[in-house]
């Protein structure tokens, strides 16, 4: 088999748009069009579930995955980004911790995640039921935030964990990665799904027109990855995602097949069905169970990655449905002028 031969390009993104004062700032201090002093006590007064945060906070955080092209490495560990990206993560960690019940039932926070709603009225049942091609297109593109770097926010717990938590958190990363197979790390899976579905599969290609709440759930895993004393939050929300996905993507294969969608397209989906059902049982048991037999004191911590986890989905969810109920794209605008629109 030939190698495949990928554009540099294509590697790392531009950088984005910025969508306020905040966002503004970070993206001028990297491409050095502004000053590299960064405007201190500007974030509490923002709005924590805004885009002008989320795509700040996204930029920063972007720093330690591919960066963005033609901004120097050294940036990653630049101390006043640092302060700053300090100050933007206390505005949005006090926001979920006020937003979540402070509960530390993990046990009872898992089993409801477990119990479907019928019906349901969720982004998936949607879908499977009466969205459009153009929709389920969109709502690719909210989830190539993630998707094009599906697993990679995870992987900082694994240092941060011991014994059969790690080994069993391990497992679950290995099957997101390919099982050791190229061609089938998930990230590739759904770049393959967007080339089948019209879209661009460039890395970060539509974070400019990306929902906020999109921006949010990448920027949750982000925080809680690289904060060892998150580790516990981490594991609660990859807990809560392993848990719902599969049923969210069955439902997503039956919207597929409606459309009769390329295969890719599907297969992505028909995956995560299979895949996430295993990992459901392994995150419960052996993730979740093991970190709170070596750690107790952490399990606050694990219940309010679950509930901030749900909190953020559910937020994505409203911005979707009530833009396609409303006969409206729910992609952000480019500019004042315009509706987003897929590029």
């Amino acid at each position: 088999m030939q190698p495949t031969v990928t554009d540099p390009a294509a590697l790392s993104a531009p950088l984005p748009r910025p969508r306020g004062p905040l966002s503004a700032a970070v993206v001028d201090a990297l491409s050095g069009a502004g000053t590299r002093a960064l405007p201190s006590g500007a974030a509490p007064s923002a709005d924590p579930f805004g885009d002008d945060l989320a795509m700040a906070l996204h930029t920063c955080y972007e720093l330690h995955y591919r960066g963005f092209r033609g901004v120097s490495p050294d940036w990653e560990w630049d101390p006043a980004l640092l302060a700053f990206r300090a100050e933007l993560e206390a505005v949005l960690l006090d926001a979920l911790r006020d937003a979540t019940s402070g509960s530390d039932d993990v046990d009872g926070l898992l089993e409801e995640l477990l119990v479907e709603e019928v019906p349901g009225d969720g982004v998936s049942h949607h879908l499977a039921r009466e969205g459009t091609w153009e929709q389920l297109r969109e709502y690719f593109v909210h989830r190539s935030i993630y998707h094009l770097k599906e697993a990679d926010p995870h992987v900082w717990a694994v240092p941060r964990l011991r014994g059969d938590a790690k080994a069993a958190f391990v497992a679950v990363e290995f099957d997101e990665y390919g099982g050791g197979h190229g061609d089938r790390v998930h990230s590739r899976l759904f770049a393959d799904l967007l080339d089948a579905a019209d879209l661009s599969s460039d890395y970060l290609h539509y974070l400019d027109v990306a929902a906020a709440e999109q921006l949010a759930l990448v920027d949750l895993m982000s925080m809680f990855g690289l904060h060892r004393k998150l580790r516990g939050a981490l594991v609660g929300h990859f807990a809560a995602a392993e848990i719902t996905t599969a049923p969210s993507a069955a439902r997503l294969v039956t919207a597929l097949r409606r459309h009769e969608a390329p295969q890719p397209c599907v297969h992505f989906f028909a995956e995560h069905v299979e895949a996430d059902a295993v990992h459901e049982q392994i995150m419960r048991r052996d993730v979740v169970g093991g970190l709170l037999r070596d750690e107790p004191q952490l399990a606050a911590d694990v219940a309010f990655g679950i509930e901030a986890t749900g909190l953020l989905e559910g937020r994505l969810a409203e911005r979707l449905l009530d833009a396609w109920r409303g006969g409206r794209t729910s992609l952000t605008p480019q500019n004042a002028d315009t509706e987003g629109t897929l590029p």
